[in-house]
């Protein structure tokens, strides 16, 4: 009798924690305009859109419909992700903005 019980108050904690595990939230869609870069060496280097409002991290799925322009100013729009950065003290770090999904609009 106990064991059920027990088993039966595991399986409705478990049921209530199972939405808060597979969320994900998507980021809105932004237009960037920028020139294209990859910054970093072997084999951890980054493509990364400078503009004037900012620099965005192209998503490693997505760098391959960017690696042919490097150096060319791009449109590009996608879904935006902000990850606040800290350093080991606590201290802010500034953000990291990436775009993912993307799709290219012009190429200048």
């Amino acid at each position: 009798m106990t064991r059920g019980i027990v088993l039966g108050l595991l399986f409705l904690c478990l049921a209530a924690a199972m939405p808060a595990a597979g969320k994900k939230e998507e980021g809105p869609i932004v237009e960037v305009t920028g020139i294209v870069r990859l910054v970093g060496n072997a084999p951890f280097h980054e493509l990364v859109i400078s503009g004037p409002d900012g620099e965005w991290y192209i998503a490693k799925e997505d760098d391959y419909k960017l690696k042919d322009l490097q150096y060319r100013a791009v449109t590009i729009e996608g879904e935006e992700a902000i990850a606040y950065l800290t350093f080991a003290n606590g201290f802010p770090a500034g953000e990291r903005r990436t775009l993912k999904n993307i799709k290219i609009i012009k190429v200048q």
